[in-house]
């Protein structure tokens, strides 16, 4: 989802979701403040903004002159939660809703028009929260998958379960030109697109019973230069360090929605 950013004049690589169907292709996070907002990430990861046509609660994140996300104020207007959501490309928005509600998932808003293509938020069966865009995709689309965010995870409570559900929803090891591969390494499914590592879900030990207590969400990891020196900041800034390793932290911006930065770039 492009959060209608046109795509630059003159240009002839355009993506649209027909070539690239399955895939994380954009993150956007609902807040309740664009203002605050800014300044957290801006500090936090040196993100730089853009604004969109569909108003001035609607932002793009920019790295390094690159669209790396979106932002949507509107978290307290439309009562919706203030979290990071994945985007996955789809061929068609309407028949991929269905396709969710036809196996025990839910429909929470749209599909809805967005020039340039048609978005929708969804959620699985078992109710982590996820988006879908058909239409076209930035211009420098593989850049933007090769740089942030790194990968998306699913936190769940059965992998191989949640794997089934998502792969029929997305047609994800298919024989279709373009489609997503997957496999299963050490105890997590590995999605891959192009052959760059995309998204990973996991449950837990693979023997192990489904755990109750896992709320099932999709977290989005951002890869930087110091994980520590982003905690840090994040704490200065309002917000706060849920977990704390060398190379990767799980962060709460200052509004509550969680998101995990990190060294690794998995490939």
């Amino acid at each position: 989802m492009n959060h209608d950013m046109p795509s630059p004049a003159g240009a002839t690589d355009v993506f649209s979701t027909h070539s690239v169907f399955g895939a994380p292709c954009w993150v956007s996070l609902t807040s309740r403040d664009v203002k605050t907002t800014e300044e957290f990430y801006g500090a936090v990861l040196g993100w730089q903004w853009r604004p969109v046509r569909l108003g001035d609660r609607f932002r793009i994140a920019l790295a390094d002159g690159a669209p790396v996300a979106g932002i949507a104020g509107v978290a307290g207007m439309w009562q919706m939660a203030v979290a990071w959501t994945p985007y996955f490309a789809v061929r068609s928005a309407d028949e991929t809703a269905a396709r969710v509600q036809e196996r025990g998932g839910t429909l929470a808003v749209g599909p809805i028009s967005l020039a340039p293509g048609r978005a929708a938020l969804l959620a699985d069966r078992d109710g982590a929260t996820f988006g879908i865009w058909e239409g076209e995709l930035f211009t420098d689309w593989p850049t933007w998958r090769r740089a942030q965010p790194a990968f998306v995870r699913l936190h769940t409570r059965d992998a191989f379960d949640a794997a089934i559900f998502y792969g029929q929803v997305f047609d994800w090891a298919s024989d279709e030109p373009g489609c997503c591969q997957v496999q299963y390494e050490g105890e997590e499914v590995v999605l891959r697109s192009g052959g760059d590592l995309v998204a990973r879900i996991g449950s837990g030990a693979v023997e192990s019973a489904p755990d109750p207590r896992i709320r099932p969400h999709w977290q989005v990891h951002f890869a930087v230069k110091d994980v520590a020196a982003c905690a840090r900041t994040a704490e200065l800034h309002g917000g706060s360090v849920l977990s704390l390793a060398d190379d990767e932290a799980v962060l709460r911006d200052n509004e509550g929605a969680q998101f995990t930065v990190t060294s690794r770039r998995e490939r």
